[in-house]
Formats: structure tokens, C-alpha cells, sequence
């Protein structure tokens, strides 16, 4: 544990009251115009593409991608890099295939495009499923895993930090919602990406010594050779957290068309943009950025194997690695952190608000069919502004209140985020690819998908020793996403053929869609996909 000069703190402190302002500033409105549900929810829809890939890749990169993946690198190694280069190839998937659907369709909610294609009821369902992972997943490992490095980088008590992470930034967003969020990501990612960048030049440089950065990658590589295998092999004692192939052709593809395609506080950025191409250029800057990733989150949790080999804890690499910079330096790095939580934390916590308030308070109130005239819309407007500003309030309160429970006594958050979404990303995979592409599926069998994706998760995740099965519990969880993927498709669609839907149940045009796309979205994807290439051939 170390603690921050004066110097470090006035930078900190800068930071803070800086991003704050540049918060409230873009969230004022014009003189006479009430703040309603589109502008607080999705930004007036009106974000450049600039904003979009930054505000993606900073809702992605937080404490649990920084501290976490940093620790899965100290102790898995670069295979753990496999989330973000892979992350990069979907983003375009997503962009060509899924983005045209949903912008021309004026999609707000996830829930809302199940509502539309399928019914009411996979609406309401699944958006109580994704509160719960929103709040008691998500929420608590940011919060959880922002405090370990607050509290080991800035030497303050650990319940303070989590409480003063998720206080500010609950207050960070709750005036201007997705606008205060987004317009400000560039600069938090741009912080983000400098601080990175800096710890990873000062850790290579301490271990290569004369020879500097590439000395120090060079015996990085050399003295640890085990730490650069991207395909572990059934022998690796991590083989169950990444095993083999899967990370290429199997789980990870369920785990990252969920992530990136169909969860709301990714996907929000997205659906705010003034149009389709700028959504799409938004996205191809976030591949780009997602390619960098590992070079400012991995490798620091590398290098703490030669600099720091005796932690408690791999997630305490990250700070540790922290603890080693110039004064000054370290105010950089830990604003840098520090900005990843908080945009983090404040898009989801959004994201919660948008759900809660579309998606379950107005319409179990019946608030979307109350008012016919202007007066009595504006009101409704107003009224779910502030349920949605009060959602936000209640899902920080819980997150502080549950994350030391949830999360106190794990070595590897990061694998626990990743364990526990699996329990519903196959379900959400199925329910939305047949949405998206299969005209005969029903809301009947969307929901058995749905529901068999738990299930069969929960049966395969037992621990044999509090009676479960032993042969499903041993099946590592990416392995277990693609086998539960796929018999929750073949539910889906039988269930779907034995009861068709309703007349007019389905309600998503695709007339107009077209997945046509630039000459430049085109060739920004052919560069993306070259590296990924180059990368996996150089490091397999």
C-alpha cells in the first residue's frame, strides 16, 4: 500500500472537479426546454462518432477490466487478451449486421426491441433479468474493484472508497443522464488511454534497465514464455478459464454478440447517434481502441510477475504496479483509473434508470398511453425523468450495500463477472439472433430460451460438492455457454414451430434496413481483422 503525494492529489483533485464541470456544463439545456426521455436517455439521439467509440470502450474499461483482466494477466497471462482483441471483430459484426436493424426500428431499450418483435411478456422478463445483473454484477465489481485500488494506491479505508466512488459517480450523471455521460468519455478515455500507455512504458522500462521498453518486453517473453500462449492447452491450469479454442470459435462468440450486440448500457451509445453511419463509425473507432487494450491493461499485470512475485492477491497487480511511479506520474495513472470507474460506473448506472423507468415503471403505470396532449406528455416526460434519476439513486445504494458481500472473498473478479453473465448471455445470444434474422420465431419460444439458458447454466455450474453433477461442474464455463446456447436455440425454435405467433405480434420492419455499408467502415474492418491475424499467428 502507498499513498499519494501532495502533488498527486492536486491532481486528482483537478481531475475530479474538472470532469464534474465539463458534466454539468454539457448537460444545460436551451432556455425553456424541459429535459424529457430522449434527451436524458439517449442524448437528444443526436452523439457524433467520435463520442460513441469513446463512450463504448468507456463504459467497457473499468476497474474490472483494469484491475481485473490486469490480475487474470498476472495470473493467466497474454490469453486473457482474448476478450479484447476478439471484442474488436464483434464490434464490426455488430455494426454491419445488428446497428441498421435497430436505428431504423428507433429502438430505445433492449427490452423495448424484444416488446416490439416478440410481446409484452419477454419484455418484462428479461428486463428484470438484466436489472439484477446490471446492479448485482456489474455495478458491485466496478465498485468493488475501484476500491481496491483506491485503497491501495491512495492508502484510504476501503468502505470510503467504494462509497465515495459510487456517490460521485452517481451525482456525476444524474443531472444530464447519457449526455453527461457520453460527451465527456473522450476525455476520460483519452485519460485512460495516456495513463495506460505510461505505466506500461515505466514497467517495461524498470525490467528491461539499459535496454528499455523493448529490453523489457524482450525478457518478459523470454522469462516467462508460459504467460504468452493466447490458445492454452489442456494442460494449463487455466485451461478452464480460457480453454483452447473457444476463445476463437466457441463461448467467447456467445459471450461477446451479448456484450456488445444486445446489452443495453453498450449498446445505448449506439442507438443515440444522429444516424446510422456515424453509428457505425463510432463503432469501428472503438475496434480500433479495443486493439490497444491489452498493451495498457495486460502487460502491467505481466510485468508484476518479475517486479512484484509474491502478491496475495493477482488483482492486486495492477495497483501495485502503481505504487511504483514518480510522484506526479502517479496522479496521472490513478486519475486515469479513477476516470475508467466513474464513466463506468455512471453509464450502467443510466442504463439501470433506462430500463427500470421504460421498461417496467411506465408501462406497468400505463405512463406511454396516459396523456394525448402536449401539456400532458410534457408532464409525463418530466415524471419519468425523475423516476429514472431516483432508479439511479436506489440500484448505487444497493450496489454499496452488496459489493463486499458479493465479492469480499474472490481472488479473480474478473472471472466472476464473466461466470456469472454466463448464466443468461446464451439465452440473450438465442433470443435476439432469431429476433433479428428468423421471421417464424414466437415469443413462446424466446422465453423457453430465455428460461433454459438459467437453468441448464445453474445445473452446469452446481458445485458437485453441494450435490451437483461432478462431469458438468468440471466443464470449463466458456465450454458450457456454447453447449447451453445451443440447446436453448433448439428449444427456441422447436417451441416456436409447435406455437406460431399471434397475428401482429411482430412489429420490427425491415423495410428500408440495409446492411450495406462504406467503403470506409470496409476498410477500416479488413485492417482490424489483418492485425487480429498477424496477432494470434505471432503469439499462438
Amino acid at each position: 500500500m502507498t499513498s499519494l503525494s501532495q502533488i498527486d492529489l492536486i491532481v486528482v483533485i483537478a481531475y475530479a472537479i474538472g470532469i464534474f464541470g465539463l458534466a454539468q456544463w454539457v448537460s444545460r439545456e436551451k432556455a425553456g426546454h424541459a429535459k424529457d426521455t430522449s434527451d436524458y436517455f439517449l442524448a437528444s439521439k443526436s452523439l457524433p462518432w467520435w463520442a460513441i467509440g469513446a463512450s463504448l470502450i468507456a463504459a467497457n474499461i473499468s476497474a474490472e477490466q483494469i484491475v481485473g483482466m490486469s490480475g487474470s494477466g498476472y495470473a493467466i497471462g497474454l490469453a486473457i487478451a482474448s476478450y479484447e482483441w476478439m471484442a474488436a471483430l464483434t464490434l464490426l459484426i455488430v455494426g454491419k449486421w445488428f446497428l441498421p436493424i435497430f436505428l431504423k426500428n428507433e429502438i430505445y431499450t433492449m427490452p423495448q426491441f424484444l416488446e416490439q418483435r416478440f410481446g409484452p411478456t419477454i419484455r418484462t422478463v428479461m428486463a428484470v433479468f438484466w436489472l439484477a445483473l446490471y446492479v448485482f454484477v456489474n455495478l458491485t465489481s466496478i465498485l468493488w474493484l475501484g476500491s481496491i485500488a483506491v485503497t491501495q494506491v491512495a492508502g484510504v479505508n476501503q468502505d470510503v472508497a467504494l462509497i465515495g466512488l459510487g456517490v460521485f459517480a452517481l451525482v456525476y450523471q444524474l443531472r444530464g443522464g447519457l449526455k453527461a455521460v457520453a460527451l465527456t468519455d473522450i476525455v476520460q478515455v483519452t485519460l485512460l488511454v495516456l495513463g495506460g500507455l505510461v505505466i506500461s512504458y515505466l514497467t517495461l522500462s524498470k525490467i528491461g534497465g539499459d535496454a528499455g521498453v523493448l529490453g523489457g518486453f524482450s525478457r518478459l517473453t523470454t522469462e516467462l514464455p508460459e504467460k504468452f500462449d493466447m490458445i492454452l492447452s489442456p494442460d494449463n491450469p487455466f485451461y478452464k478459464d480460457l480453454p483452447g479454442l473457444s476463445v476463437l470459435i466457441g463461448g467467447m462468440w456467445i459471450a461477446n454478440l451479448s456484450y456488445w450486440g444486445f446489452n443495453q448500457y453498450i449498446i445505448q451509445r449506439a442507438l443515440a447517434a444522429k444516424s446510422l453511419p456515424e453509428a457505425q463509425k463510432g463503432v469501428v473507432f472503438a475496434a480500433f481502441l479495443k486493439l490497444l487494450m491489452p498493451v495498457i491493461i495486460v502487460l502491467p499485470g505481466i510485468a508484476a510477475v518479475l517486479l512484484a512475485p509474491d502478491l496475495a492477491k493477482p488483482d492486486q497487480a495492477y495497483p501495485t504496479m502503481m505504487g511504483l511511479l514518480p510522484v506526479g506520474l502517479l496522479g496521472l495513472v490513478f486519475a486515469a483509473l479513477v476516470a475508467a470507474i466513474i464513466a463506468s460506473m455512471a453509464s450502467k448506472i443510466n442504463s439501470i434508470a433506462t430500463i427500470f423507468t421504460l421498461d417496467l415503471y411506465a408501462k406497468m403505470q400505463g405512463v406511454e398511453t396516459q396523456a394525448e396532449d402536449a401539456a400532458g406528455k410534457a408532464a409525463n416526460e418530466k415524471k419519468l425523468v425523475l423516476v429514472g434519476r431516483i432508479s439511479a439513486v436506489v440500484a448505487t445504494l444497493l450496489a454499496i450495500a452488496t459489493a463486499r458481500p458479493l465479492l469480499g472473498s474472490l481472488d479473480q473478479a474478473f472471472q466472476y463477472i464473466q461466470e456469472f453473465s454466463g448464466f443468461v448471455t446464451p439465452g440473450i445470444t438465442v433470443i435476439f439472433l432469431l429476433g433479428l434474422f428468423w421471421k417464424g420465431a414466437t415469443e413462446a419460444g424466446a422465453l423457453v430460451g430465455a428460461v433454459a439458458s438459467v437453468l441448464l447454466s445453474f445445473l452446469f455450474w452446481f458445485p458437485a460438492d453441494w450435490g451437483g453433477i461432478a462431469a458438468l461442474n468440471a466443464v470449463p464455463f466458456m465450454n458450457r455457454m456454447m453447449i447451453v446456447f445451443f440447446i436453448s436455440l433448439a428449444l427456441a425454435v422447436v417451441v416456436s414451430l409447435v406455437r406460431p405467433a399471434r397475428e401482429g405480434s411482430n412489429r420490427i420492419t425491415m423495410q428500408g434496413v440495409s446492411f450495406g455499408t462504406t467503403a470506409g467502415f470496409n476498410i477500416a474492418g479488413a485492417i482490424v481483422i489483418v492485425i487480429l491475424i498477424a496477432l494470434y499467428t505471432a503469439w499462438w
